[in-house]
């Protein structure tokens, strides 16, 4: 008898030092990133980082984390797009 293994169910934690460093579980995907922004999808919806100096320093794609450093100065969950993106495929399907 085959045995299904079940991976791991993702947590989303968010831990911000000092504004400079910050870590995230729970990512889906990186849409996109610069220098001022980091647009990330996340278990939760998606989050947009902003601020200055920012730089992707570890990314594990199997767990689902990310780490983030940089002067920090702004963190939102942006769920627009996803509704705009559901409504979109609910009209095409």
């Amino acid at each position: 008898m085959d045995k299904m293994i079940e991976a791991p169910a993702f947590t989303h934690i968010i831990k911000l030092n000092d504004r400079k460093n910050i870590i995230i579980s729970g990512i889906k995907k990186i849409n996109n990133f610069d220098d001022k922004e980091f647009n990330l999808e996340s278990i939760m919806g998606n989050i947009i980082i902003r601020g200055e100096g920012l730089e992707m320093i570890k990314l594990d794609t199997l767990e689902g984390n990310v780490s983030i450093k940089g002067k920090i100065n702004s963190f939102v969950y942006n769920d627009s797009g996803m509704k705009d993106n559901n409504i979109f495929m609910k009209l095409f399907k």
